[in-house]
């Protein structure tokens, strides 16, 4: 990945992350509840984003794209297919980073960053890969 990458991953992983608790909080009040027009157009303008970010290799579903505003869905699928975007997002990320270790009093502290050219570059720190849930 490059610099420009990894921060239009960052910002739309931190928005599709937002969401997904927004609409999950709603899903477990009202699972069948459909979601409402207003939060359906920054839904499928976060999952536009997400395509372009996860490209053909990393999307979750090769024939979803985003919701049909005609066909209003409930909060239990928003969450859902979410869930399976931030999944995703995840592996990406896991693919493009490394980390750097050291002993510290006899445990071995590892550092994550972020890999650019397939390098790990000391400049961008990000967390420790997360198992896929």
């Amino acid at each position: 990945m490059t610099e420009k990458q990894i921060d239009i991953f960052e910002k739309v992983q931190t928005q599709l992350e937002g969401m997904y608790n927004e609409i999950s909080i709603l899903s477990k009040k009202s699972q069948n509840d459909g979601v409402s027009l207003f939060k359906l157009k920054f839904i499928n303008k976060i999952l536009v984003d997400s395509n372009i970010v996860l490209n053909a290799n990393y999307k979750p579903f090769d024939d979803f794209a985003v919701f049909d505003e005609n066909s209003i869905p409930t909060n239990s699928d928003v969450a859902m297919i979410l869930m399976q975007y931030l999944n995703c997002f995840e592996k990406l990320r896991t693919d493009n980073v490394g980390s750097d270790g050291y002993w510290n009093r006899e445990k071995l502290e590892l550092s994550w960053y972020w890999k650019i050219d397939g390098k790990i570059s000391k400049n961008h720190k990000t967390k420790e890969p997360k198992k896929i849930k």
